[in-house]
């Protein structure tokens, strides 16, 4: 039993009263470092007064092993980074098989159906999950952003499977694809109203159910066509190359012109990832609940690994002579005007006299850290047989670092890498074949689940 002395101090603690306010206040004043840093971060952002120049100066840009003699693309104000980097990564065999120095695959063309066809499985789930309560966690996750712009190494392959590609000049850039905002705001409107008529009919039957599913993919499919034009089922391919020569294979579907111009066997493809949380055993396959774009399509799966292995891996694909597709925490310790990343670029401890420090698997687990964007490793330094260096494609256009091509140190790979997808070939015995079980499935909300905008 506690005393009222208790009952009265445990009080105080629980609120901020004005003897702790003048406490605090006190503290503040007695340190002078802290009005210096006061006086600093009212007239500087805060990351000009904690970026550590010796580390920033000391990143040299050379890499030992580079591939990329291509201009960078630009997403602009759309979250098409995982799109992008998946186009860049297959554009490189495509541009050399057409025998020109840049080619671009219409990034628009994908987004479409993309879009599409996560309208569907959007609404798949919702009729799915129709019989719980609307405040259900899981069906407030797919309430809360039923259309995002992200998306997942296996969502792009699903996409490339079923629609095809075609060239840029096919299907260009819209106003509604380089900016997509308004879009994603007025089909998050149709698709919620939509998700509204789904539940109230969940005591109706199947049938209505998929009268009003239709009704709402139709309002969808009109949304999106007016955002973004519609895609072409046929379209006239003909291109001049760097010698001069003019080519033309004709009129071709997406179909054809993906069998013709990729280069890579999508198929064989699989997605490591580096999770060091506990509960997330090595050698395991995962998946996470409702996560996807294409219904019917290949789930997305992830197999954990270490991150020296992934390392090892994008440096032999790279040295090899083939980019590498890779996932991240893009803002963490990130100078954007020099286009380079380092664990230790920013002394945020010494800004505000505080610890910051938390390793991978805590800020996993205290949402500290998730991954934000996808881009493609393009070169590697090499010292002894190990990586000292990454050179980066970034989808953020030439006006940074060298022309778009980004700098990564090292240090920052271990830290906010999260994941890279090779050829399940390069993978050990023992990891390829932990592939072939069953996945353990992870909820909707889990971080791991997170998609690169």
């Amino acid at each position: 039993m506690t005393t009222g002395d208790e009952d009265s101090r445990r009080a105080m603690d629980r609120s901020l009263t004005p003897d702790q306010l003048g406490l605090f206040e006190e503290e503040f004043a007695a340190r002078p470092g802290n009005r210096l840093m006061q006086n600093a971060v009212t007239q500087t952002p805060v990351d000009d007064v904690a970026l550590d120049r010796r580390v920033l100066t000391g990143i040299d840009h050379s890499v030992s092993h580079h591939l990329d003699a291509w201009r960078v693309t630009n997403q602009k104000q759309s979250g098409r980074c995982w799109m992008f980097a998946g186009l860049n990564l297959l554009r490189v065999g495509a541009a050399r098989k057409l025998g020109v120095k840049d080619f671009e695959f219409s990034q628009n063309h994908l987004l479409w159906w993309d879009k599409f066809e996560k309208a569907n499985h959007f609404l798949e789930a919702v009729i799915e999950t129709s019989d719980r309560e609307v405040d259900d966690r899981t069906v407030a996750h797919l309430l809360a952003d039923p259309t995002s712009d992200g998306g997942q190494w296996n969502m792009f392959v699903a996409l490339v499977a079923k629609h095809g590609l075609v060239p840029k000049s096919a299907m260009p850039e819209t106003a509604s694809s380089s900016a997509t905002r308004a879009m994603n705001r007025d089909l998050k409107t149709l698709l919620r109203r939509g998700a509204r008529e789904l539940r109230g009919q969940a005591g109706e039957g199947a049938e209505a159910q998929r009268r009003t599913k239709r009704e709402v993919l139709a309002a969808v499919h009109r949304l999106i066509s007016i955002h973004l034009g519609t895609p072409p089922q046929r379209f006239l391919w003909q291109w001049e190359d760097t010698d001069g020569v003019f080519h033309r294979d004709g009129w071709l579907t997406p179909a054809q012109f993906a069998a013709s111009y990729v280069q890579l066997p999508l198929e064989e493809y699989v997605c490591l990832v580096h999770d060091p949380r506990a509960t997330s055993p090595v050698g395991r396959t995962f998946t996470v609940e409702y996560l996807g774009n294409v219904v019917d399509g290949p789930p997305v799966v992830y197999l954990n690994t270490p991150v020296e292995l992934l390392k090892s891996l994008a440096m032999d694909a790279i040295v090899g002579g083939e980019p590498v597709w890779f996932g991240c925490d893009v803002e963490k310790m990130m100078r954007a005007d020099a286009g380079v990343w380092d664990a230790a670029l920013f002394d945020y401890p010494a800004v505000y006299d505080a610890p910051f420090a938390m390793d991978k698997a805590d800020r996993l687990l205290h949402h500290e850290t998730q991954m934000t964007h996808a881009m493609l490793f393009t070169g590697v330094d090499v010292l002894d047989g190990s990586p000292r260096r990454w050179r980066v494609e970034n989808s953020w256009g030439e006006e940074k670092a060298d022309k778009g091509f980004w700098t990564m140190n090292d240090s920052w790979f271990g830290e906010h890498v999260f994941e890279i997808a090779v050829r399940r070939s390069a993978l050990p015995p023992e990891l390829a074949a932990a592939l072939d079980q069953p996945p353990i499935v992870l909820p909707l909300w889990d971080p791991m689940g997170a998609l690169a905008d």
